[in-house]
């Protein structure tokens, strides 16, 4: 069972091999093993097919803690809640077919219908592509969109039967490998398709916290870096000061950075806890898009504020302060944290104008 303690303890072994993860495009090999062992994979399995099925403020936390060690690696465990709870929504009563057979099994998928379908005898023939899939090379599974006939469904596929193409050459988030999974003529049985469902407004809560969960916890992860550096003997170039301490101005610097990483995460289980809230209204208030928005930003601004700091030798590539940069900076402008498309949902909201 998933604790405090063996989530920890996976960060540890997740921030080992951050540096392996970004160079090789994808979690290494041992993140993976520790995503699986400390049970981060099953935090959306159903409790009846062995797995955890936390609440949403405990994943957040949970990915945020990763986060703050690989930012990348957080993420693709945030992509496999998403795709475990979608699977999950689709098949709540598995009869011929059982997708969490493994609870700790890896999924991946996209909630975006990205193929059209025809109807053979037993099941379905997929065709199509479905970009920006994180950790499709790892997955077991994929559960992706797609019309059927006109109807928006859900086919669970295994990745046995699909093709990476790889497609995900980002300054950014560049361990998710988020590459783009083609289906040619594959067959899928009846049994592993159904209507797509889990797209409430706790569900879709559920899977902004997903993407921002990584991104403040890397802003974190940098913030332990700068903390670090104010309790070094390294002191502000081309002054008299003989530590980072001594200077106003970097004091000054800190607490604001300190502030935004804090105000992120504050904003981020305000959120959680509305989504987890068993009034059902709870969770569609239309604030919390802008809430998301503006947490994302806190935590962009933050680790800008922290180069700031740093300085130039903050973005030598041997530095773990320029990772964090950029995957905040690419993470923090996923569609679920989008600013300006929150600013035109609320006031759509205001006006009772519908888009």
């Amino acid at each position: 069972m998933i604790d405090d303690a063996t989530v920890h303890e996976a960060a540890a072994v997740l921030r080992a091999h951050a540096d392996k993860t970004e160079q090789d495009l994808r979690p290494a090999a041992e993140s993976l093993d520790a995503l699986r062992r400390s049970g981060i994979l099953a935090l959306r399995t159903p409790r009846e097919r062995g797995g955890n099925w936390s609440d949403v403020r405990t994943i957040t936390r949970y990915l945020a803690e990763l986060g703050r060690a690989c930012p990348a690696t957080a993420w693709v465990a945030g992509t496999c809640v998403t795709a475990k709870n979608l699977v999950a929504a689709s098949f709540p009563e598995p009869d011929a077919f059982d997708p969490f057979a493994d609870p700790d099994a890896l999924f991946c998928g996209s909630g975006m219908p990205g193929a059209q379908a025809e109807r053979v005898s037993g099941g379905i023939r997929l065709n199509g592509r479905w970009p920006n899939v994180s950790g499709c090379r790892d997955a077991a599974w994929a559960g992706v969109a797609v019309m059927v006939e006109g109807a928006f469904s859900f086919a669970v596929v295994p990745l046995d039967d699909l093709v990476v193409e790889p497609t995900w050459r980002m300054a950014g988030m560049r361990g998710t490998g988020s590459h783009t999974l083609v289906a040619e003529d594959v067959p899928v049985p009846s049994a592993r398709v159904a209507p797509m469902s889990g797209f409430g407004a706790a569900d879709q809560l559920l899977y902004a916290l997903t993407t921002l969960g990584p991104v403040v916890g890397a802003a974190r992860g940098a913030l332990d870096r700068i903390e670090a550096m104010f309790d070094s003997p390294r002191k502000p170039h081309m002054t008299s000061y003989t530590r980072m301490g001594e200077s106003p101005g970097a004091r000054h610097w800190l607490a604001e950075a300190t502030h935004l990483v804090g105000r992120a995460e504050n904003t981020m289980f305000s959120i959680a806890r509305a989504a987890d809230s068993p009034d059902p209204t709870a969770a569609a208030d239309s604030r919390f898009r802008m809430d998301l928005a503006d947490a994302a930003r806190d935590a962009r601004s933050a680790v800008e504020r922290m180069l700031d700091l740093h300085g130039a030798s903050g973005f030598d590539t041997g530095n773990e302060l320029q990772r964090f940069w950029r995957d905040v900076a690419v993470g923090s402008r996923h569609p679920h944290l989008n600013p300006y498309l929150a600013v035109e949902g609320f006031g759509s909201a205001l006006t009772a104008v519908t888009t």
